[in-house]
């Protein structure tokens, strides 16, 4: 049995893809687990993150969802503070070095979601059969 090109570049890009979503999911997990109260602290006059904050005692699914929102809240901070749900002063106080991994965290979720995307129509449109 030979393997051709296309599937080696397929299984590639496939296991590159699946491996960032492991490390994003592995950082959200160990930020939510060890900065998680520093971050609600940060973020009290926040309603969107008051508003969803219960899901910290939802085990590691409410924990990463919770981690995806403060994420959210940091990349597109405009959407919230247009709406009212974010405090500029809390997005102002915030940690730096926090915010940059926050906000690295969401774009490279992004970038993995694309890149999976972009691979399932590469090989359904038959460039990597």
């Amino acid at each position: 049995m030979t393997v051709n090109l296309a599937d080696q570049v397929f299984l590639v890009l496939g296991l590159s893809i699946f491996g960032g979503a492991i490390f994003c999911i592995s950082t959200s997990l160990y930020m939510a687990y060890t900065k998680m109260d520093l971050m609600l602290e940060h973020l009290k006059n926040c309603s969107i993150v008051r508003a969803h904050s219960p899901l910290k005692y939802g085990g590691p699914w409410g924990k990463l969802m919770l981690i995806g929102w403060i994420a959210g809240l940091f990349t597109f901070p405009e959407y919230y503070l247009k709406r009212g749900e974010a405090s500029a002063e809390d997005l102002n106080n915030f940690p730096a070095h926090l915010r940059k991994k926050l906000v690295m965290l969401k774009k490279a979720s992004f970038f993995l979601i694309a890149a999976l995307v972009a691979l399932f129509v590469l090989r359904e449109s038959g460039l990597l059969k």
